[in-house]
């Protein structure tokens, strides 16, 4: 490695950060190597920008005056342009020809939890203790046998996420699915800066203190390391999006799936309705005929307690971050002047100090900079908005036990819940106190349930959700 005569060792220096070189001298030529490399994919004039706050602000204030409920297809409505059936015909159709892949986020770690590992490995099968990552892949495989099709997996993680999730899959048998089936990439990263002064933190005297760039850096992660141009080699058009927290995911949904093409989408979300104005999610909406999403923090109580004609929920939308996306918009957006915009959060980030040693605030004293995937929906010019029964789409994993929402239990007994309404409706008679669980492979909804009750079959055997 050359010394500090090199362009980007000046480059640093030039932009205020002659500080992450400080140690230069005492790093091993492999660290060296490291650091540079760290260093020299950081865009400084984009992180001065970012911290100066000269980049584009958004009033939500004004915004949310502004917001009207999105244009969607309710529960109880039927869309005037076409059917359910027939939206379900053209998603199976499109999944039999092999023309969609599944997106699974995988990139958080199970903090909230109290679990110290990806949070896809977390277990949360009500009878077969099955992780996040084989109730996914499960139902993958279910839409696979159904539909004859072979659909391409690809999970993003995180630098923290990376290794023990390529290792957990790996010893696992790839949960079932073939090798060339299963694409795990690792999404970017942004360095957390000092909130006073914008200088770039360290973790390390050769590693800077990185962050995920947020499920918004999908984008770029998708573009930059190949996987766009290798899946439409491979015939797919379109992606289903999910988080690994939210197990009640239909996999490759053929029914929203089915919607998003026959509206001509770029980009589909489906959504709930929300049970009061400021549940914790975010809030699908209309803003002069371009679709938003308003984080429940960034949305004023007023906005949020609007109400109808007939005393709903005026802002009713909630998200629960299953999409369906078009690879040729995520192209195109991948291409796009400067990329989806960054939001800002303060958080307490370890870093070192001048003398070298390590310091622990007590308080809030950085800031990490993140992307959101449903930025995008304002940059389509076609967008849907599906209406899904909350009972069956939605039962995120995200606190531990103790806490009123999302927790383990909370999503085990919404699981088994949702079997057992199949089973009733198939005519079964199930005691309440039974804990009931359904391998997708075996059925993957009420209907698949009915005929294999009526036909009876062999009970699915699986091997890979350990």
């Amino acid at each position: 490695m050359q010394e500090a005569s090199q362009d980007w060792m000046k480059r640093v220096h030039d932009f205020g950060h002659g500080h992450l070189l400080r140690f230069w001298s005492e790093l091993s030529s492999e660290d060296q190597k490291s650091l540079a490399s760290q260093v020299q994919s950081i865009d400084f004039q984009e992180l001065a920008t970012l911290f100066s706050g000269t980049e584009k602000s958004v009033d939500w204030s004004e915004l949310s005056r502004r917001a009207q409920p999105p244009i969607a297809i309710r529960l109880q409505e039927n869309s005037p342009a076409f059917s359910k059936a027939e939206a379900l015909e053209c998603g199976e159709n499109a999944i039999r020809q092999g023309k969609v892949g599944m997106i699974l986020v995988a990139g958080g770690q199970g903090t909230r939890l109290g679990f110290d590992q990806p949070k896809g490995m977390f277990r949360i099968g009500p009878v077969s203790n099955r992780s996040l990552f084989a109730m996914h892949a499960d139902s993958l495989r279910g839409a696979m046998r159904k539909y004859e099709a072979s659909i391409p997996f690809y999970v993003m993680t995180s630098p923290a996420t990376d290794l023990a999730t390529r290792e957990y899959f790996r010893d696992h048998h790839h949960l079932g699915l073939k090798p060339e089936e299963l694409i795990v990439f690792c999404q970017g990263t942004m360095p957390a800066v000092d909130a006073a002064t914008g200088k770039i933190l360290m973790e390390s005297k050769s590693q800077l203190a990185l962050s995920p760039d947020g499920h918004g850096g999908i984008v770029a992660s998708l573009d930059k390391q190949g996987i766009l141009k290798s899946a439409s080699e491979r015939g797919i058009e379109h992606f289903f999006y999910a988080q690994v927290d939210n197990p009640l995911v239909r996999a490759c949904d053929p029914l929203l799936i089915g919607y998003h093409l026959l509206a001509k989408s770029q980009m589909t979300t489906q959504v709930v309705k929300k049970r009061f104005g400021k549940e914790k999610v975010g809030n699908v909406v209309s803003i002069d005929g371009r679709t938003h999403i308003i984080e429940y923090s960034d949305l004023p109580d007023d906005a949020a307690a609007r109400t109808d004609q007939d005393g709903e929920l005026s802002l009713w939308a909630g998200n629960i971050a299953v999409h369906v996306l078009d690879l040729g918009f995520l192209a195109e957006a991948s291409r796009g002047e400067g990329g989806l915009p960054f939001h800002r959060a303060i958080k307490q980030v370890p870093h070192l100090r001048e003398d070298g040693v390590l310091e622990k605030p007590a308080a809030p004293n950085a800031i990490k900079y993140e992307r959101f995937v449903f930025d995008l929906l304002p940059l389509a010019e076609r967008t849907m908005v599906v209406e899904g029964d909350a009972r069956d789409v939605f039962a995120p994993v995200k606190n531990a036990e103790g806490a009123p929402t999302d927790t383990p239990t909370a999503t085990r007994q919404a699981l088994s819940m949702q079997h057992k309404r199949w089973l009733e409706q198939a005519g079964v008679a199930v005691n309440p106190s039974v804990k009931v669980e359904i391998n997708p492979h075996w059925a993957l909804d009420a209907e698949e349930v009915r005929m294999k009750i009526q036909k009876p079959s062999h009970i699915l055997v699986d091997t890979y959700f350990a």
